[in-house]
């Protein structure tokens, strides 16, 4: 089979090559998936570059990517025989593991491949797995949103996206925060009642405006280290900022936090536990079975063209971005 390869860390159009190697086969309690299309995250990006250029990564050579989908075109023992022909989509597939989707085959445990409704396409299905799951389990997290006003930030992000519209379907106020008006008008477009742009306007003047200065009463948090500082401004007396990401290894905390009861929630998508697997993947079924999800701006890139999707990753453009394995 054909499959992205990657030996070192380092950028892309140095790191990445196309080769023919094994077809893998399922063992006991797996799966095999003829891929049609896998997702590129900021993560697949950032594992690339966790060390200094030329460093070894974490096993002699790394298929990339966790999100995927395709067909189930062959099962291990243990696995019923009618999973054999089922459309799916596919995550945490290069978690702890060196081969993930981005070949025209690809190997997970059976658990790791969800059946996709008829009425969704694999193109869309390729951005589940961290996108949609990290969003409706920030959302979720700690019971139901609704009445609540929540600030969602980084409104324009894969997940921020899905984020928005999980939020308004628990009838949760959503604020989006973004950094230009075409970001703001694709934020509303998921749902957001309000946008802030965060390079221009001043988040807690107009949080305070669109909350009649109550503040909001929880944060679905990007970036951590950028912005836990302008928590105090913006969250209510015993709010919480659900924290899913950092631009940075560290972040400062303010020791107000005490003085008004603030909860930090932190977690990462990979290491959800059973249970919170399952509801997230219930929640997110029954609203693709109801088609009432918008899946955003799609970017497609030929196989061949992964240092061109990667790339496209890097430059922080909003959107999911694909690669198309073999087409359905």
């Amino acid at each position: 089979m054909k499959a992205v390869i990657a030996t070192q860390s380092g950028p892309a159009a140095r790191v990445l090559s196309i080769r023919e190697i094994p077809t893998p086969e399922p063992q006991a309690g797996e799966v095999r998936v003829r891929i049609a299309t896998s997702g590129i995250n900021p993560s697949d990006v950032k594992r690339r570059n966790v060390a200094p250029a030329g460093s070894p990564l974490e096993y002699p050579e790394i298929i990339p990517h966790s999100d995927g989908a395709g067909t189930i075109d062959a099962v291990g023992a243990n696995v019923p025989a009618h999973r054999l022909g089922e459309r799916v989509w596919i995550y945490n597939a290069q978690w702890q593991r060196p081969f993930g989707t981005a070949a025209e085959y690809c190997v997970v445990p059976s658990a790791l491949a969800v059946p996709l409704p008829a009425n969704i396409g694999f193109a869309e299905a390729a951005s589940f797995g961290i996108p949609a799951l990290t969003a409706y389990h920030a959302i979720h997290i700690d019971g139901p949103v609704s009445g609540l006003t929540l600030l969602v930030q980084g409104g324009a992000g894969a997940v921020a996206f899905y984020a928005i519209q999980f939020a308004k379907a628990a009838g949760a106020t959503v604020i989006a925060t973004v950094s230009s008006p075409e970001k703001a008008a694709y934020a509303r477009r998921a749902g957001a009642d309000h946008t802030i742009d965060y390079k221009t306007e001043d988040r807690a003047a107009r949080v305070a405006a669109f909350t009649d200065g109550r503040k909001v009463d929880r944060i679905i948090e990007v970036d951590v280290a950028a912005n836990a500082l302008t928590y105090p401004d913006l969250l209510a007396e015993h709010g919480k900022a659900v924290v899913y990401g950092s631009g940075s290894p560290t972040a400062v905390i303010p020791a107000s936090f005490i003085r008004w009861s603030t909860t930090l929630q932190f977690f990462i998508v990979y290491r959800l536990c059973e249970l919170q697997r399952a509801a997230a993947i219930a929640g997110i079924d029954v609203m693709l079975r109801a088609n009432v999800l918008d899946h955003g701006d799609v970017r497609r890139f030929a196989f061949d063209r992964v240092v061109e999707a990667h790339e496209a990753v890097e430059s922080g453009s909003f959107g999911n971005v694909i690669l198309d394995v073999v087409p359905e």
